[in-house]
């Protein structure tokens, strides 16, 4: 007992330290975990030593692992994307699965487990790709959706591996029923597979709606995620009574909980332990590893990763020129996925724990597709100035054809608008520009969507708009007002840096979803930033007091004070129980009341003291005697029994409270 609590103990102070330092030096957590399982187990300092702990951390975390990527995977998502997915993704995973399958039985490895593994090394990394693409802006090109489209056939592909590893685990180690033969077990667990996720779903579709609703009428955060625990465990512990994989059960739980109206709250409630359940399933990776066979087939564990990370290269390259793409987006695709993945590591882990691979040849493939996965951030960060240097030719011709159409459809437009993004929001403001007969270009990374809207005769190009070359063929010298309805955050401040880099006079309308953003693109150089939020809170108020019969002149006026203020005025709201965590970040604006108890030191101060002691807040009422009195005066003085209303970020309303909270 005391042994397994110190393992515990040690585990989380290594964790903590080294996943701070990986983070510090801008590496994904992932490799950090990983590496405390290396530091932590049998292999180097032996703090985890026990066998049984170590199968159960593994089993457990690839539990959660198959759960959360679960929750990302999305039918209608791979309905829409179903060519990407089907074509490209098929290809992929088949052609991949296939040469490193021949390479495996080349070495000695018999062909069933060959591949099975040429799978597991054919998965790339959906966590780090979709995060750095991100963070670069670039899941909107044309790389980042035919990436993203293989990496969900890649999930998609790994369920009928999940159901084959145990039953093939059980007949290499001679634990299988002996009546039956391999083939007819295999084709028993994949009819028992179907079987099993389609009565998972049928039950997503139906029960588990009618559960989760009356769990959220409860209004207990405790209640909900205990009740996501259980589904999740419910649905391992089904296919598991099934002879089948219990990280099927949970990765078919998270299909589920993905098709339902409750997966934000899901994904919401599970967040704050999803990373660290992820985290201990990559730490039972590293525990996996020996240093010493790493160290001692260190040149052949490198050469396997080269191998690895070119073979990936060429086959998702060389598909995405077959599709019809050209050799800038083919090589940069290619990049983007030449590297292992958790699915691929949690298939390995799987066939280690089911004696599948011998320990030497799966310490070596396991290495190799973990320092595949250390370098893949370096490749998608620096995937664009790669292909500039090795695809010049394709890359810029392509991107040269780009900006001459847009200079030639734009050459005659003065004082036009240039609209950066063409969903709901920048087709709606396209439609009153036109009514006002107002020349406008809009520039969109959705190929689909410009595609159909300049079929249809809008004047929408391709492109992106964070590019200098773009905004330059868009008239960005001769435009009158630059509008950026783009809902990414880091797309939106690529963008605006770069249109003031060319033109520091230009107006610059931003819209954003999320009011916590507006003073980072004003300090960006925006002229207005327009919060969803707030807008549609303004207009519902005033279609409110135009209904209860306010004159439309004050309703106006009102309005007009809100706007010309930026916003001040909503800023700040009091949070509750049923607010979402990630809604209320450090840099969040919101409202706290205090009570002035008789032996608080602010007693008889006036307003102006305590602001100028606190200048990080603003007072924005106080309520004495039953009645409220907003605005007070500088002069106001403060007495026992207030109520002072507050306004500003949690830290700050922290430390006003202590100040003013100190007794006498």
């Amino acid at each position: 007992m005391h042994n397994t609590l110190y393992e515990i103990l040690g585990l989380l102070i290594v964790s903590v330290l080294v996943v701070a330092a990986f983070r510090r030096i801008s590496l994904p957590p992932i490799l950090g975990y990983i590496m405390v399982g290396i530091v932590m187990g049998p292999h180097a300092l032996g703090l985890i030593a026990n066998e049984a702990n170590i199968h159960f951390l593994a089993e457990f975390g690839i539990v959660f692992m198959l759960f959360s990527i679960g929750l990302e995977f999305s039918i209608p998502q791979f309905l829409t994307m179903r060519r990407t997915m089907l074509g490209l993704g098929s290809l992929q995973v088949i052609i991949s699965m296939g040469l490193f399958g021949i390479i495996a039985h080349l070495v000695g490895v018999s062909w069933e487990v060959a591949l099975l593994a040429g799978g597991a090394l054919a998965m790339s990394s959906t966590a780090v790709v979709l995060k750095q693409l991100n963070e670069q802006a670039e899941m909107q090109s044309r790389h980042g959706r035919n990436a993203l489209g293989i990496l969900l056939f890649q999930d998609f592909a790994a369920i009928p591996m999940l159901i084959i590893i145990p039953v093939l685990g059980a007949h290499m180690t001679g634990t299988a029923n002996g009546t039956q033969n391999m083939g007819s077990e295999l084709a028993w667990a994949l009819i028992k597979g179907v079987l099993a996720v389609a009565l998972l779903l049928v039950l997503g579709r139906t029960l588990l709606r009618v559960l989760f609703k009356e769990v959220a009428q409860a209004k207990s955060n405790e209640l909900f995620t205990l009740t996501v625990l259980m589904v999740a465990i419910a649905a391992a512990a089904l296919t598991s009574s099934l002879g089948l994989s219990m990280a099927l059960g949970a990765f078919i739980a998270g299909m589920m909980l993905a098709e339902t109206e409750y997966r934000h709250q899901v994904e919401s409630d599970i967040r704050p332990f999803q990373d660290v359940l992820l985290g201990l399933f990559f730490i039972t990776i590293g525990i996996l590893i020996d240093l010493h066979v790493v160290s001692a087939h260190l040149p052949l564990i490198i050469a396997l990763m080269v191998g690895l990370v070119i073979i990936k290269a060429l086959v998702v390259g060389f598909l995405e020129y077959l599709f019809g793409n050209n050799g800038g987006v083919a090589f940069r695709t290619a990049l983007v996925l030449a590297h292992g993945g958790e699915f691929g590591f949690a298939l390995l882990s799987l066939m280690f724990n089911q004696k599948l691979i011998p320990e030497l040849e799966g310490q070596v493939l396991l290495a190799a597709a973990i320092l595949s996965m250390m370098i893949s951030p370096v490749l998608i960060k620096y995937n664009g100035k790669l292909a500039k240097r090795f695809m010049a030719k394709t890359y810029n011709k392509d991107r040269q054809a780009q900006e001459l159409e847009i200079t030639e459809q734009t050459q005659h437009l003065q004082d036009h608008v240039i609209i950066c993004g063409f969903g709901r929001v920048g087709q709606t403001l396209a439609r009153f520009l036109k009514k006002a007969n107002i020349a406008y270009i809009a520039l969109d990374m959705d190929i689909t969507r410009t595609q159909e809207a300049k079929g249809a005769g809008e004047p929408v190009f391709y492109g992106d708009s964070s590019r200098k070359e773009i905004l330059h063929a868009a008239g960005i010298d001769r435009a009158k007002l630059v509008v950026l309805c783009i809902s990414d955050l880091h797309t939106s401040l690529k963008t605006l840096h770069r249109v003031r880099e060319l033109r520091r006079e230009v107006s610059v309308m931003v819209r954003t979803r999320d009011e916590g953003h507006l003073s980072q693109l004003m300090d960006a150089g925006a002229t207005e930033v327009i919060p969803d939020s707030f807008e549609a809170s303004i207009m519902l108020s005033s279609q409110v007091l135009l209904l209860l019969g306010c004159p439309p002149s004050e309703v106006l006026r009102e309005v007009r004070q809100i706007r010309q203020n930026r916003y001040s005025l909503l800023k700040g709201f009091y949070p509750g129980e049923t607010d979402e965590p990630s809604s209320i970040e450090q840099s969040t604006t919101i409202l706290h009341s205090v009570i002035l108890q008789s032996e608080a030191s602010a007693i008889g101060k006036q307003v102006a003291q305590l602001l100028a002691m606190n200048p990080e807040i603003e007072i924005e009422a106080i309520k004495r005697d039953g009645i409220r009195g907003d605005n007070p005066a500088p002069d106001t003085i403060v007495r026992a029994g207030d109520r002072i209303v507050v306004r500003g970020t949690q830290e700050a309303i922290s430390r006003f409270e202590d100040y003013i909270l100190l007794q006498n």
